[in-house]
């Protein structure tokens, strides 16, 4: 019997319409270049690297508010350029399409503060502009600045952000694969008639959140709907997750704890009728790569000399809520009684047990890639630990954070991948395929599985205006 080929590696860059993404500190080195965020050259320049390199995508990360856990306020946040000034991340995309060819792009937009049929709308346009290369990055948003900027008193439960976000992506569902029939396009100029209006439908939905009553605005585009990508880690994330996503992303600081998580989620997917193989799962990783193991070592010590304390700090604050401003640098938390402190020890020492974890070792872990595990070495030893991630979690690829831009990327171009297409880990080019979901599930695989639950809605309004008239005759 012939041996199964290894799987391939895929990779996504992550990156975000801001000056400092994840790495608090290093953008102040002369060779980063986030500071040109809002020159859209910048963008431009990066699609056409990543494409270079045979990125499956570039993944665009989101936050509506700052972080202003910290001290209390967002001053340290806006100091050290922590996730803010920010853009839109959905902006810059057609220019990168126009200078790429087989580049997806992963954008993240919040569920929570969107009308979903002008969020149906805005997909639509992006998939047929990019030729059918858009993924959708669902999230619920947990800040409450968010909330209190954007006209609400406080922010939404946890479970009810998620309960009205699956009621928006049914909207969305419903507008991309219901509305308008496969054949409803007709561009007849003979005729002078564009589209049959008996095969444009309206959706009629009338929910706890959103009456929808219309047709969608967007004629089929090449995918319907854009790849589903989400970071659910709580019960009812991963239960939405499960539900929806085709992609899911994560973060973890050992393969076991990565590994317990994909096989639970892969359970609640099966459970909820989907092929628990369908779903592609990649974790965060940021790599410091050099021709030899003493110069990515090198390189790596270098990069913490300029890691930011007071960004690490609001950063860390602004994702987990615990503020550990008014503790002492260097003492360790085990030693603090606080349940601020036990907490970030306990997230802290499932990362490495043996080390003793300060405010300061929390910056320092935080300050190069943050949650992530960072892979520091030669091509080879990265890409033995690429591989050993894969294997040991089974998951499907990686989304590959930067130290600096696009130093990092490029250094994973020029050196890893070369030794991963060696080892036959990595494609030699991209497929046949041309949009974003024959990158998950191979050439001719345009639209969402059977299985998913876009599809049902497919299946259940595509039909004729005689089929309609029949059912209502005999109902």
């Amino acid at each position: 019997m012939t041996p199964a080929l290894p799987k391939r590696i895929s990779v996504n860059a992550f990156d975000m319409s801001c000056i400092m993404h994840q790495s608090p500190g290093l953008w102040a080195r002369p060779e980063d270049q986030s500071v040109r965020y809002k020159d859209l050259r910048y963008w431009t320049e990066l699609a056409q690297l990543l494409e270079r390199g045979k990125f499956d995508s570039l993944f665009i990360a989101d936050v509506l508010g700052i972080y202003d856990t910290y001290q209390g306020s967002g001053d340290a946040s806006i100091r050290r350029a922590m996730q803010i000034p920010v853009h839109d991340p959905v902006v810059p995309v057609s220019a990168m399409a126009a200078v790429t060819e087989k580049l997806g792009f992963g954008i993240t937009v919040s569920a929570t503060y969107e009308q979903p049929y002008a969020l149906a709308r805005r997909f639509g346009t992006l998939d047929h502009l990019t030729g059918g290369r858009i993924g959708w990055n669902i999230v619920t948003s947990y800040l409450d600045g968010a909330a209190r900027n954007l006209g609400m008193e406080r922010q939404m439960s946890h479970d009810e952000r998620y309960e009205l976000a699956a009621e928006v992506v049914d909207v969305c569902y419903q507008l991309w694969e219901g509305s308008w029939e496969e054949d409803a396009v007709l561009e007849d100029r003979d005729a002078q008639i564009y589209a049959d209006p008996e095969k444009v439908h309206e959706i009629g939905h009338h929910g706890r959140f959103f009456d929808v009553p219309g047709v969608g605005l967007v004629e089929p585009s090449p995918q319907r709907t854009p790849v589903i990508w989400q970071a659910g880690t709580s019960p009812a994330g991963r239960a939405f997750a499960a539900r929806n996503a085709e992609a899911i992303f994560t973060v973890a600081p050992t393969t076991a704890t990565l590994r317990g998580y994909v096989d639970d989620l892969r359970r609640i997917a099966g459970e909820s009728g989907r092929d628990p193989g369908s779903i592609k799962i990649f974790t965060e990783i940021c790599t410091v790569v050099a021709p030899t193991d003493a110069e990515a070592k090198a390189r790596y010590e270098d990069y913490l000399s300029w890691t930011d304390y007071e960004g690490a700090l609001a950063f860390y604050a602004g994702v987990t809520g615990i503020d550990l401003s008014q503790l002492d640098p260097h003492q360790p938390l085990e030693y603090v009684d606080t349940d601020s402190a036990r907490f970030a020890l306990e997230i802290f020492s499932k990362a490495d047990p043996d080390r003793d974890w300060t405010p300061s070792e929390v910056a320092r872990f935080v300050g190069i890639g943050a949650m992530g595990p960072v892979l520091v070495g030669s091509p080879q030893t990265v890409a033995d630990e690429l591989e050993r991630w894969m294997d040991e979690a089974d998951i499907d690829g990686f989304n590959l954070a930067y130290a600096v831009t696009p130093g990092t990327f490029a250094d994973f171009i020029d050196l890893v991948v070369p030794e991963l297409q060696r080892r036959g880990r990595y494609w030699q080019d991209y497929d046949e395929g041309t949009t974003l979901r024959e990158r998950l599930y191979g050439p001719g695989n345009r639209r969402v599985r059977e299985d998913h639950p876009a599809a049902r809605h497919r299946r259940a309004i595509h039909r004729s205006a005689t089929d309609v008239a029949a059912a209502a005759a005999t109902a």
